[in-house]
C-alpha cells in the first residue's frame, strides 16, 4: 500500500511559479514510477507528467512541455513538480499517482494504482 499527499497548490498570477509536493508512505517509494495528472471541472483527468522508479526518464504533456518540471527525492519519499509560466488554461486539481514501472503506459490514467486526494491550482489572468 502507497499513500500519497499533495501539497503546494494555490491561487497565482499567469506568469507566476507554483511548486508541488507530493509525500509518499512505506518503505517503498523506490520502487513506484510516480504521474501528476490534472482535471479541469466538467473535463477528464489528463496527464500532465511522469517519472520512473529510479528518476532516469520523465515524460510531459505537450501543453507543459518546457513549463513544468517533475523530479523525486527517493530519501525523503516525495515528488515533486515545478510549474513555471503557468496560464489560465492550467487551472485545475492537481493529482499523483504511483505505479509500478512495468505496469502499462505512464501516460494513462488506468495504469496507475495509487492516488493522492489532489490538490487545487488556480491561475488567474
Amino acid at each position: 500500500q502507497v499513500q500519497l499527499v499533495e501539497s503546494g497548490g494555490g491561487l497565482v498570477q499567469a506568469g507566476g511559479s507554483l511548486r508541488l509536493s507530493c509525500a509518499a508512505s512505506g518503505r517503498t517509494f523506490s520502487s513506484y514510477g510516480m504521474g501528476w495528472f490534472r482535471q479541469a471541472p466538467g473535463k477528464e483527468r489528463e496527464f500532465v507528467a511522469a517519472i520512473t522508479s529510479s528518476g532516469g526518464s520523465t515524460y510531459y504533456a505537450d501543453s507543459v512541455k518546457g513549463r513544468f518540471t517533475i523530479s523525486r527525492d527517493n530519501a525523503k519519499n516525495t515528488v515533486y513538480l515545478q510549474m513555471n509560466s503557468l496560464k489560465p488554461e492550467d487551472t485545475a486539481v492537481y493529482y499523483c499517482a504511483a505505479k509500478r514501472d512495468y505496469s502499462g503506459s505512464y501516460l494513462r490514467v488506468g495504469a496507475y494504482n495509487y492516488w493522492g486526494q489532489g490538490t487545487q491550482v488556480t491561475v488567474s489572468s
